[in-house]
């Protein structure tokens, strides 16, 4: 491995929890390859997460900031420019929350404000990000915006509740602003859908110990880990994508584009 696929590049994660996340193995990644970056979550999550043992590993400062506050993002970007010396190469979105997951609320008797609070989190903030960062002229030419995303956004995945809906909004904003973005300023913006991963976030979905077994199971590859979709997300920093925008990339063993599998069909079989 060359290990200088973004050497020279500068960039902001989100939402680097633990260990277990992607936001973490992306930045890990990021500077194996060469490149610099600043860390962010909201101050909430900092203090529950490990975020500053991740800042040490990687030689990176830590800006806290509430991604649904303007005034935040404001800060996070003058900062990070500031401390990085110069425009943005690379951005990072790797955060989502439904308060109606984490509470056990049904899909069918979900409390809105709750449903408001994911939504702002989870995708609203996705757009006020990239606002921020157009309004401020943020990003160097050939830059890389990228989002994660799940595939409950196109299918139904009961359990997934209202962050399904979160989701599609989110790739829909990557589309739109991206156009903007790509048009005026060779930007970049794209969005991973990705396998079910064993984050701490992913974990709180019911259910999710079966879920992430089945589509196993049904992908010709199996699901992807959250230290390849790092490795896919590089790939999207580096210059070797500077024509790929606008898209939801499925990085996901194949699941996407199954019916059914013979492994899925099999377990049909054994428990009749």
């Amino acid at each position: 491995m060359s290990h200088n696929l973004l050497k020279g590049k500068r960039g902001i994660i989100f939402g680097a929890l633990d260990e277990n996340s992607i936001a973490w193995k992306t930045a890990e990644r990021v500077f194996e390859e060469g490149g610099s970056f600043v860390l962010t979550n909201a101050p909430v999550a900092m203090r529950m997460g490990a975020i500053n043992t991740l800042a040490e590993k990687t030689n990176a400062q830590v800006i806290p900031a509430d991604a649904t506050s303007l005034e935040d993002l404001e800060n996070l970007v003058e900062k990070a420019m500031e401390i990085l010396g110069g425009k943005l190469d690379f951005i990072l979105h790797s955060i989502g929350m439904s308060v109606n997951v984490r509470k056990g609320r049904h899909y069918t008797d979900l409390n809105y404000d709750w449903s408001q609070k994911g939504w702002d989190v989870s995708a609203l903030s996705f757009h006020k990000t990239m606002q921020t960062l157009y309004k401020k002229e943020a990003m160097s030419e050939w830059g890389s915006i990228v989002g994660l995303t799940y595939m409950a956004a196109q299918r139904v995945f009961p359990d997934y509740n209202d962050m399904a809906d979160n989701k599609a909004y989110l790739e829909s904003i990557a589309r739109s602003f991206g156009y903007f973005f790509g048009r005026e300023n060779k930007v970049r913006v794209n969005t991973i859908s990705q396998s079910p991963t064993p984050t701490t976030a992913g974990k709180g979905v019911k259910g999710f110990d079966g879920f992430i077994e089945y589509a196993d199971k049904m992908s010709p590859l199996g699901n992807a880990t959250a230290s390849e979709c790092a490795d896919y997300t590089i790939t999207l920093f580096s210059d070797l994508t500077k024509k790929v925008t606008l898209q939801n990339l499925y990085h996901d063993g194949g699941f996407s584009n199954m019916g059914v599998s013979q492994m899925v069909m099999d377990k049909f079989v054994e428990e009749k």
